[in-house]
C-alpha cells in the first residue's frame, strides 16, 4: 500500500481533518496556532472553486487510497473505491484498452496530464451511471518498498468551464458597466474600480486601488458611507438606493449618486468585501425637485380651489387664502384691501396711483415674532393705512405687477413678494408672503404661484364685496318695507319678530322675501299679511316690496281676501316680465302657457279681522297654514286650503271664516322658523304647535320663548313671525240700528246718532257727527235700495257706517255752482279724518271716520264747511 503524507490528504479534503478544524477557525474570526506556513488553506481558496479530489494508485494498476473529495466527486465510498482498476471502473469499454496503456507508461513512472472521459458506476445496480470529462494530472511516485505508484489529482472539466465562464461574465460585467462598480476590501479600500468610475474621478482604475471613501468625499458625507459599508460587512444586509452627495474633481456642482451595496463571499461563504454600484443621478434629483415643486404648486392651487371662496364674507375669504399658503408656501403672510372699496366706493380716490388706503383684514404667520409691517411700523389687523408711493407695495398696486422686497438687514424676513390682487381688471388689495431666514427664497416659480393664488382670493374677495354691499342694499330694502314699530290694531293686541337669515344661524346669508304686515281696515277690521317670495338675494327682496305695495293697496280698497291672493297671483305673474301686470293679466287668462321661469313664485297667507264680530276670514296661497291656540286649549293649525302659490294662476282661491273667542292667540310665521336641512318641515311645525303651550302670557315674551324653542330647528332662511291675541270690541263700544226705507229715518238717525254720542261722552262729535249722518242716510235713500243699517263703533277713533243693499258704490263728483245737491260727499271728505265704501256680501256699506277728542279736538266746524261748499 502506497503511503501519502497526511498534510496532502488534509489540503485537499475542505470536510475533515486539520483543513476543516481550520475553516472552522477562521469563521469565527480566531487565528488559528502553529506555524502560519503550514497551516491549512484559509476558507476561499481556490481549491475551493475547482473541488479537487485526489487518489493513489499501487504498483499493481489499482487504488489504495481514496480521498473524501473524490468521494464528494464520483460519489463512491473509500470502502468501495480502495482495490478498484480505475480503467476498468471508469473507463468506458471502447478506451479502457488505450487507459491500460497509459496506465502502464505512468506506473513506469512517466508523468501526464490529460481531459479523460468517464463514467461512474452505479455501485447498487451494478451497472455504469453517468458520464463525464476529468481533466487528470498523474504523478508517478514510489513507495516505500520502492515499488511504482501514482498518484492522481483530477478536475471535473464542467467545473472549469464553468469557472472560466463566471470569471468572463465578471470581468464584462465589472468592466463594462455603464455604472460606477467598485469592489470594497475589508479594510474599507477600493480593490478594484471599472472605467466608468475612473473617468468620472480621473486616472486609470488601477489609479484608483487602495484609496477609501474620505478621498473623494466630504467628511461628514464619508463618515456616514463609511459607517454603512462596516455595517454591510458585519451583517451582510444590502442597501439599495442610498443617496450620496459630493464633488467631482475640477467642478463646483454638487452632484448626488444613488448607490447599491452588497457583500461578497468567497466559495466557502467568507465576506471578502462589498460591492458597491452606483449611478449618477444629479440631472435626475433636479427633475424630481422640479417635478415635487410642480405638484405642490398644483396641490396648492387644488387647495386653494377648493378653500378659498366658500364664504362670502370678506374677512373670512382673506383668511382662506392665507391658510392656504402658510405655512406651505411661505412662513408670513398678509392681506390688505382698500379702504373705499370697502366702503361700497367703485373708485376710491388714489386707486389707480396706489396711494389709496388700505385696511389689513388678515394675517397670518407660522414663526413667532415676525410681524408684517406697513410704512415702517407694525400694521394690525383692521388697522387702516398707505405705502409711501416710492415703495415696492405701492408700485406693486399701482402697475398691478408682482414686487420683490427686499428684507431688512438684521431682520428676521429675508424674502418678501408683494403681489396685487386683480379682479376683473380692478386691483382690489395687495397679499404679501414672506419667508424667513433659513428657507428657500422665492424663485421664477413661486412668483407665479402666488400671482395665481392671489388672481383666485382676488375674485372670491371681489364677489364677496360685491355681495356684502348687494345684501346690504337689499337688507336696507326689506327693513324699509316692513311695518315700523310696533303695528297696532283695533281688537288685537300684537307682536311680531323678523330676523334675516344671517341673524339667525350666526352666518352670512342672502337676504330673502319673507314679509309680515298689519293693515288698518274700516269697521275696526284688520288685515293680517304673512308671506314669503321664494329666491333670495336683491331681486327677491325687490319683488317681496313690490307685492306687499300691492297687498296694502289691495287691502285699502275693501276686496274679499280670496280676491286679493287673486289679484296678487296676477301682479306676481308679471313681476320677472317685460309689461309687467298687462302681460300677467294675458297670461292669466292662459295659464296653461304661462312660463314660470319668468315669473316670481310666492307664497302668502291673507286674513282679514273683525273686532265687532270677533271673526277672521282667511285665504291662502300655498303658505303654511295659521296656528291658533284658543284659551284652556292645546295649540292647533288651522284647517285653511293651502291653495297654489302666487305666480302660478289657473286656480281660484277659497275663504275660510273661524271665530275667535276673547283672549285667543293667533301665529303666522314663514318657513323659516320651522324649516332646516338637519330636520324635516313636520318635525318643525310640531315643535312650533308644541312652544305655545301658555297664550295667556304677554306676546312679547311668547315670541321669544318660541324663538328660543325652535333655535335648532331654524335654517338658513329668513324668519317672519306675527302673533295677534284677540281682544274684541266691547259690546257698549257699539250702537246698531235697523232704518225703514222712508224719509222720517234720516231725523232718526241724527237722534240714535246724536244719544249715543252723549252716551259715551262724546259731545265735541255730535255736531258733526249728526251732519255727516244725515248725508250718508240720505244718500242711502236716494241710490240704495232695501233695509238703512247704521252703526256706529268706538275704539281708538269714533267710526260710522251705513248700510243698504245697493250695489252702485258713491262716487264723489265737484258740484257746479247752480247744483242743488252734489255736494254731500265733498262735506263728508272735508269734515272726517277718512272715509269711504266697500262691498259687503248684501250691498255695500259707507262710512267715515272722526279721531276722538283730546282738549283741542281740531274738528272742522261744521258750519264753516257749509260755507266752503259755495
Amino acid at each position: 500500500m502506497s503511503e501519502i503524507p497526511a498534510k496532502a490528504t488534509e489540503s485537499e479534503d475542505p470536510s475533515g481533518g486539520a483543513r476543516a478544524d481550520a475553516a472552522g477557525t477562521a469563521a469565527h474570526g480566531e487565528v488559528p496556532s502553529g506555524d502560519p506556513m503550514w497551516q491549512s488553506s484559509p476558507p476561499g481558496s481556490i481549491y475551493d472553486y475547482i473541488r479537487v479530489a485526489s487518489f493513489s494508485i499501487g504498483a499493481d494498476g489499482l487504488v489504495d487510497q481514496w480521498s473524501m473529495r473524490a468521494e464528494q466527486i464520483f460519489g463512491i465510498p473509500a470502502e468501495r473505491a480502495v482495490g478498484m482498476d480505475p480503467i476498468e471502473a471508469f473507463i468506458d469499454p471502447d478506451l479502457r484498452e488505450r487507459g491500460q496503456r497509459k496506465m502502464a507508461e505512468i506506473l513506469d513512472g512517466r508523468e501526464w496530464t490529460g481531459v479523460v472521459p468517464f463514467r461512474m458506476p452505479d455501485i447498487a445496480a451494478g451497472e455504469r451511471g453517468e458520464g463525464g470529462l476529468a481533466e487528470v494530472y498523474v504523478m508517478p511516485t514510489r513507495t516505500l518498498e520502492g515499488d511504482k505508484a501514482a498518484v492522481c489529482i483530477v478536475v471535473d472539466v464542467r467545473t472549469l468551464r464553468s469557472i472560466e465562464t463566471d470569471l468572463a461574465a465578471s470581468q464584462s460585467i465589472f468592466g463594462q458597466s455603464p455604472f460606477g462598480f467598485l469592489l470594497i476590501d475589508p479594510d474599507l479600500r477600493i480593490r478594484r474600480a471599472n472605467q466608468r468610475f475612473s473617468s468620472v474621478f480621473g486616472g486609470t482604475p488601477d489609479d484608483h486601488r487602495g484609496k477609501g471613501v474620505y478621498d473623494y468625499l466630504p467628511r461628514p458625507e464619508a463618515d456616514r458611507v463609511s459607517a454603512t459599508l462596516r455595517r454591510v460587512l458585519e451583517t451582510g444586509d444590502s442597501v439599495t438606493d442610498m443617496h450620496v452627495t459630493g464633488f467631482v474633481p475640477g467642478s463646483d456642482e454638487r452632484r448626488h449618486w444613488s448607490s447599491n451595496l452588497y457583500r461578497v463571499h468567497s466559495g466557502s461563504g467568507r465576506p471578502i468585501g462589498v460591492a458597491w454600484l452606483s449611478t449618477d443621478i444629479t440631472a435626475r434629483r433636479a427633475a424630481a425637485r422640479e417635478a415635487a415643486a410642480a405638484r405642490r404648486n398644483l396641490a396648492l392651487l387644488n387647495e386653494a380651489g377648493a378653500r378659498i371662496g366658500n364664504s362670502l364674507d370678506l374677512e373670512t375669504t382673506a383668511r382662506e387664502l392665507l391658510d392656504v399658503v402658510v405655512p406651505g408656501f411661505c412662513d408670513l403672510a398678509t392681506v390688505d384691501l382698500y379702504q373705499g372699496l370697502l366702503a361700497g366706493d367703485e373708485t376710491p380716490p388714489g386707486l389707480a396711483d396706489g396711494s389709496a388706503e388700505l385696511r389689513r383684514v388678515a394675517f397670518s404667520s407660522a414663526v413667532s415674532g415676525a410681524p408684517f409691517t406697513g410704512n415702517g411700523t407694525t400694521v394690525a389687523v383692521g388697522a387702516v393705512h398707505h405705502y409711501p408711493f416710492n415703495s415696492p407695495c405701492a408700485d406693486a398696486l399701482r402697475t398691478a405687477r408682482p414686487q420683490h422686497v427686499p428684507g431688512e438687514e438684521g431682520g428676521l424676513v429675508q424674502s418678501t413678494l408683494a403681489v396685487p390682487m386683480v379682479a376683473h381688471d380692478t386691483v382690489v388689495g395687495l397679499a404679501q408672503f414672506a419667508r424667513t431666514k433659513g428657507s428657500e427664497p422665492f424663485g421664477e416659480r413661486d412668483r407665479e404661484l402666488a400671482v395665481e393664488l392671489a388672481a383666485r382670493a382676488a375674485v372670491c374677495i371681489d364677489n364677496a364685496r360685491l355681495y356684502r354691499r348687494e345684501h346690504e342694499r337689499a337688507l336696507i330694502l326689506q327693513r324699509s318695507l316692513l311695518p315700523p314699530g310696533d303695528p297696532v290694531a283695533s281688537g288685537l293686541d300684537i307682536a311680531c319678530r323678523y330676523l334675516p337669515g344671517s341673524a339667525s344661524t350666526g352666518r352670512p346669508s342672502e337676504v330673502g322675501g319673507d314679509w309680515f304686515d298689519v293693515i288698518e281696515l274700516p269697521g275696526h277690521r284688520t288685515a293680517l299679511v304673512v308671506g314669503d317670495v321664494m329666491g333670495r338675494g336683491l331681486r327677491a327682496a325687490v319683488a317681496m316690496g313690490e307685492l306687499r305695495t300691492a297687498v296694502r293697496t289691495l287691502a285699502l280698497l275693501d276686496l274679499e281676501p280670496a280676491e286679493v291672493l287673486s289679484a296678487l297671483d296676477e301682479i306676481a305673474r308679471g313681476l320677472g316680465t317685460p309689461g309687467g301686470v298687462q302681460q300677467a293679466t294675458r297670461a292669466a287668462r292662459r295659464p296653461r302657457e304661462a312660463d314660470l321661469s319668468e315669473v316670481y313664485l310666492a307664497t302668502c297667507v291673507y286674513a282679514v279681522y273683525d273686532s265687532v264680530t270677533r271673526r277672521c276670514t282667511f285665504a291662502n296661497a300655498g303658505h303654511l297654514p295659521p296656528v291658533l291656540v284658543e284659551p284652556g286649549e292645546a295649540a292647533l293649525m288651522l284647517d285653511v286650503p293651502p291653495g297654489l302659490p302666487l305666480g302660478v294662476g289657473g286656480e281660484p282661491f277659497e275663504e275660510v271664516e273661524v271665530e275667535l273667542p276673547e283672549g285667543a292667540l293667533l301665529a303666522l310665521y314663514t318657513d323659516g322658523l320651522v324649516e332646516s336641512r338637519d330636520h324635516p318641515l313636520d318635525e318643525g311645525l310640531q315643535a312650533f304647535v308644541g312652544a305655545l303651550t301658555d297664550p295667556t302670557r304677554p306676546l312679547e315674551d311668547v315670541c321669544d320663548h318660541v324663538l328660543h324653542t325652535l333655535d335648532t330647528h331654524h335654517g338658513e332662511d329668513d324668519i317672519a313671525l306675527l302673533m295677534a291675541r284677540v281682544q274684541g270690541l266691547p259690546t257698549d263700544s257699539v250702537g246698531d240700528w235697523t232704518l225703514p226705507r222712508e224719509p222720517r229715518s234720516v231725523g232718526r238717525a241724527r237722534e240714535y246718532a246724536r244719544g249715543q254720542l252723549l252716551d259715551w261722552d262724546l259731545e265735541p262729535l255730535v255736531d258733526t257727527t249728526e251732519l255727516l249722518v244725515s248725508e250718508l242716510v240720505t244718500n242711502a235713500l236716494r241710490y240704495g235700495e232695501g233695509e238703512i243699517r247704521l252703526r256706529l263703533l268706538l275704539d281708538r277713533t269714533l267710526v260710522c257706517e251705513v248700510w243698504d243693499s245697493g250695489l252702485v258704490q258713491p262716487r264723489r263728483r265737484r258740484a257746479r255752482d247752480t247744483d242743488e245737491g252734489g255736494r254731500g260727499l265733498q262735506l263728508v271728505g272735508l269734515l272726517s279724518a277718512a272715509w269711504g265704501s266697500r262691498r259687503t256680501p248684501r250691498g255695500k256699506t259707507v262710512w267715515f271716520e272722526l279721531p276722538l277728542p283730546d282738549g283741542e279736538t281740531g274738528l272742522t266746524d261744521p258750519a264753516e264747511a257749509l260755507l266752503s261748499l259755495f
